[in-house]
């Protein structure tokens, strides 16, 4: 498969991980219908969100995976370079083809979301952050650490749910389930990135719409952390499993 057919499909589905997921934390999280005056909460919550960025990668794994590999995040690539199972030449492609999905798909999110008049930028756009833009305010320490090890741990899962050893066609939902996971974990501190494309592409949004530029400003620690979490997996993985 040629790369631009490879990049296309990553920009698609980092589009649906973005729309997908960071669509049921605005559109979803918290819903409240009206049964004459009395209001119900719908909202899906925190384990809704989370099942729903699992069920973005485990749906585009089957559906892409054979095309691209469906990384949708510059960390995977990284992880899968450093294991040498991705070549280095392609990277730089393979980011910039997931960076434009995620900001089509925060793109796309926004024109949906700001169609009533309830929508409110104070409310966030999925935004990723610490202090005061992590949902539980933990400061940038216990962000990069979180980051870091959710990272490192995601990587692990994938290296070895698409090991040639691992039993065939289960890798895309031991993926998904991984991802679920650590968003249950991961939310109430940074809101979850483990993916530079997925922070970048709301940030991006909410600035250039919403005029706050202040978010942007986090985005940093929400690529060195990823990365640096699947360096190490991409280090540790095949020192573990290599049977010689």
């Amino acid at each position: 498969m040629n790369i631009g057919k490879r990049c296309a499909a990553e920009l698609l589905g980092t589009f649906w991980l973005v729309f997908g997921g960071c669509g049921s934390a605005v559109l979803a999280a918290k819903f409240i219908a009206f049964e004459g005056s009395t209001p119900l909460n719908l909202g899906i919550g925190l384990v809704g969100v989370s099942l729903a960025f699992g069920l973005t990668v485990l749906t585009m794994a089957y559906a892409i995976g054979h095309i691209s590999g469906c990384h949708l995040n510059p960390a995977v690539s990284v992880g899968l370079m450093i294991a040498k199972r991705f070549p280095s030449a392609e990277l730089v492609p393979y980011v910039i083809s997931q960076l434009v999905g995620a900001f089509l798909g925060a793109a796309v999110l926004y024109v949906i979301a700001s169609g009533t008049a309830s929508f409110d930028w104070k409310n966030g756009f999925a935004l990723n952050g610490f202090d005061e833009y992590s949902p539980g305010k933990y400061n940038l320490v216990s962000a990069f650490v979180a980051e870091v090890v959710l990272t490192f741990f995601f990587l692990m899962i994938i290296l070895g749910a698409t090991d040639k050893r691992a039993p065939a066609g289960f890798a895309p939902i031991a993926i998904g389930l991984g991802l679920t996971l650590i968003h249950l974990i991961g939310i109430p501190v940074t809101n979850l990135s483990v993916n530079p494309a997925r922070s970048t592409g709301p940030a991006l949004i909410t600035a250039l719409f919403g005029g706050n530029w202040t978010a942007i400003g986090q985005v940093w620690l929400f690529w060195l952390a990823p990365i640096l979490g699947a360096f190490l997996a991409g280090v540790a993985y095949p020192q573990i499993a290599n049977d010689k």
